[in-house]
């Protein structure tokens, strides 16, 4: 990753009880899909709760470069007039993508199906991580793309014109390779089907049906996920509250857990069901988790989430859960670290192709601070503590994060909790996702 300015390195150190009430910000795949169906929908539509991060404006750029028009009204609140399925422009200039491997997939997929060719650049970190599993399905729809020979950025795509409907079955668990089909079927005649085997977060499908577009889910007799969509669609315009991030929860919530003493709510996290696998884990952990206030936003389940410090056991994760939490394991591994017993889990080698290699980043990191941890292909064994206090870093020490966000925020989370406390070595790339962490982790802990 590319990064402006100088390093931001800081210490995190031991913490006393975590208190008060929080809300983290706006769910991060919710915010891409909203911008990016208010931009094909004929009308105005209001976004409030968006999240303001280097990932999300990076697609709200793109949709300005190719017609719609975006303005934010305040903070957390955005006005979209959108141009209407079929009506994209040619950019001008190639679509700068900084980091954000959602923004390029999905966008991807959008314009997929409009006859227009754009060229997708990215930063180092993006320019790393592979596209061809979002290239194949969008090849079958008639898109032609020129790319590197091992499918990296940067690419240039001609769109179909016009793009032809496809069955596809999906090879990995994957949301975005799902809604990029589905949002290049919104301009493509004829019925266009995505099978999925493990399910995985939802969020396209239910704000596709929130902006009007007609879609079926059916569930095969093997289990799998049909999804059929006639196109092509029309969308209306239509007003959306994004809910919490559980990803960004996620931080939150660990830290509650390991501190002593800690009795802290965070209000308004989404709830999908596709997402909160994290959860699940935690409580069969020994985690005290209590959801609050169950209600619907924007046809998303939320909650308000009480958590109070635990003793927390170490299990073995099933693989079956990895899709609903795959943004998690980091923080997860920082749990682990601090439980009683053993946390064995595997079938996690998507978490190798993420903005780092994170199962061998975390592994090393944890290390470094004191843990106990085993790194296998597809997962990593970690040997708790009990609850006892990492050692943490020495002054002059710092754990490299590979300027990956998740990491930098768990490792912020494994200082609460170490007798030294710990030196992330750069806070910049948390920009990308969560500007307002460290401000919060301040917040909860003067109280």
């Amino acid at each position: 990753m590319n990064m402006p300015g100088a390093t931001q390195p800081r210490r995190f150190c031991r913490s006393g009880p975590l208190h008060g009430r929080i809300l983290v910000p706006g769910d991060k795949s919710i915010s891409h899909r909203a911008i990016m169906l208010a931009s094909l929908a004929v009308g105005t539509s209001t976004i409030t709760g968006l999240l303001e991060s280097a990932d999300v404006t990076a697609t709200a750029a793109a949709m300005r470069a190719t017609g719609a028009s975006i303005e934010q009204v305040k903070p957390g609140v955005w006005r979209i007039d959108g141009v209407g399925v079929g009506s994209l422009l040619q950019p001008a200039a190639a679509l700068d993508m900084g980091n954000s491997g959602t923004s390029t997939r999905l966008l991807m997929g959008l314009f997929a199906s409009h006859g227009i060719q754009t060229v997708f650049t990215g930063d180092a970190s993006l320019s790393r991580r592979p596209m061809g599993r979002v290239i194949q399905p969008l090849a079958l729809m008639g898109a032609q793309f020129t790319v590197n020979a091992d499918d990296t950025l940067p690419l240039t795509m001609r769109g179909a014109d016009p793009a032809v409907p496809i069955h596809y079955r999906l090879q990995v668990a994957s949301a975005q390779v799902k809604s990029a089909i589905l949002l290049a079927a919104l301009n493509t005649a004829g019925s266009t089907i995505v099978v999925e085997p493990t399910p995985t977060r939802d969020h396209t499908e239910r704000m596709l049906r929130g902006f009007g577009a007609n879609l079926s889910i059916d569930i095969g007799d093997d289990g799998a996920r049909i999804i059929t969509m006639q196109g092509p669609q029309d969308l209306h315009p239509c007003d959306i509250e994004v809910p919490g991030d559980p990803s960004s929860a996620a931080f939150f919530v660990v830290a509650a857990l390991l501190v002593p003493g800690s009795d802290l709510t965070i209000a308004n996290v989404g709830m999908n069901p596709t997402r909160a696998a994290l959860l699940d884990v935690l409580r069969a952990m020994g985690g005290s988790i209590e959801e609050e206030d169950h209600r619907v936003i924007g046809g998303e389940p939320v909650a308000d989430l009480r958590v109070r410090h635990s003793e927390l056991k170490g299990i073995e994760i099933d693989p079956a859960s990895t899709a609903a939490m795959i943004d998690e394991f980091p923080i997860l591994f920082v749990a682990a670290a601090l439980a009683s017993g053993r946390t064995v889990t595997q079938g996690l080698e998507e978490l190798r192709v993420k903005e780092s290699d994170r199962l061998a980043v975390m592994s090393a990191a944890l290390t470094f601070a004191g843990a106990s941890v085993e790194e296998h292909a597809d997962g990593l064994t970690i040997e708790g503590t009990g609850g006892a206090m990492l050692r943490g870093t020495l002054p002059g020490q710092s754990i490299a994060t590979m300027l990956d966000h998740r990491i930098a925020m768990s490792m912020a989370i494994a200082g609460l909790v170490s007798e030294a406390g710990v030196t992330v070595d750069d806070m910049r790339p948390v920009a990308t996702s969560f500007p307002q962490f460290e401000r919060l982790l301040g917040d909860v802990q003067c109280r």
